[in-house]
């Protein structure tokens, strides 16, 4: 049991490490392709429909060679899902596009507590205390790292509210369709990706035109646009299977939490890759939201802890009943034996 345990424990740090570390990079590659400095390949949501075809694509080549098997989920399931991921990615491109910088990321940390009130309302889940203030302390941190300029328009605050819905809704969906019908993180996502990325490679450019007036057709590709293209893709696909590694293992709410670790991530990375102010205020909110992940991570060991316990019957009272149960048996089943003397010849 030890064993399994550290086994586990093992895999679940090595896949929210592998989540960690692409997202980032994707993050970072990505900066380089689109950014005006670099490339200026500013088509967001019909690269992510490049992406999910490599991920389709490399599904597709692992159950053909056997390295994973198929399991049914119903066709309708997966065409909901793939509707509610696909809004979600259109929902935060408009939101990014309509909402200053500050607002955008205070939509992003209302994620948190939208996912624990829809899993409260879907699966009736309830939190302790402990995990809600881990909870308010992470996201007071991650609030004090990023959130600068709060501007509000009416357009902008629909497409937050969409975007914010649909992402959560997202989320809670893989843990629950895993769970439902038995099927590995990998076994979904290579159901869902083919789905999603002929959709979004079909309405994603114009999406894109609508976002920043320009069309991918008119778009000048150079070798190191194609190399940063193909990077995005590769990192793309680890990021999707560790989300959906890590939301099977975990849990939607974990999730978020913990994944607020990536913009603690890019905040340094930026400061040291290309120069971005890193003021006090950063340094500070990152620290507080460091120590409320820490919290977190205590509170839900706790709360395992607790139901555990909870889920144990009480010690010694079934085998205190099977006691006077075979005493009683063994009285009653005792049988005289026939006294010699009374024996007649």
């Amino acid at each position: 049991m030890e064993k399994e345990k550290k086994s586990s424990a093992v895999s679940d740090v090595g896949a929210w490490a592998m989540n960690v570390v692409s997202s980032v990079g994707i993050i970072m590659a990505n900066k380089q392709l689109m950014s005006s400095s670099g490339y200026a390949f500013t088509f967001a949501t019909t690269l992510t429909g490049f992406h999910f075809a490599v991920t389709a694509l490399v599904g597709l080549a692992s159950n053909a060679a056997g390295y994973s098997a198929s399991k049914h989920v119903p066709l309708w399931e997966l065409l909901w899902f793939s509707i509610v991921a696909n809004v979600s990615i259109t929902g935060m491109n408009l939101s990014l596009m309509l909402n200053s910088v500050g607002f955008y990321q205070i939509s992003k940390l209302s994620m948190i507590p939208v996912v624990c009130v829809l899993e409260w309302i879907l699966h009736s889940k309830h939190y302790t205390r402990e995990v809600k203030m881990a909870v308010v302390v992470v996201v007071i941190g991650v609030g004090v790292c990023t959130v600068t300029d709060v501007k509000v328009n009416a357009k902008g605050f629909l497409c937050a509210c969409v975007a914010v819905l649909s992402t959560s809704l997202q989320q809670i969906s893989i843990g629950s369709l895993q769970k439902k019908y038995s099927v590995g993180s990998f076994e979904l996502l290579s159901k869902t990706a083919p789905i999603q990325a002929i959709s979004l490679l079909i309405f994603g450019p114009f999406v894109d035109y609508y976002l920043n007036g320009k069309a991918i057709t008119n778009y000048k590709m150079s070798s190191g646009a194609i190399l940063f293209i193909l990077l995005s893709c590769s990192l793309a696909v680890f990021c999707n299977v560790s989300q959906y590694l890590c939301i099977g293992r975990f849990s939607a709410v974990s999730f978020q939490v913990l994944g607020h670790m990536k913009t603690v991530c890019v905040l340094i990375l930026g400061w040291l890759l290309f120069d971005s102010e890193l003021t006090f205020k950063n340094i500070m909110g990152m620290v507080i939201a460091i120590a409320g992940m820490v919290v977190y991570s205590w509170a839900v060991e706790v709360e395992k802890q607790k139901n555990g316990k909870a889920a144990l019957p009480p010690k010694n009272s079934l085998t205190e009943v099977e006691i006077e149960l075979l005493k009683e048996g063994s009285d009653n089943s005792l049988v005289k034996l026939p006294d010699p003397g009374d024996s007649k010849v």
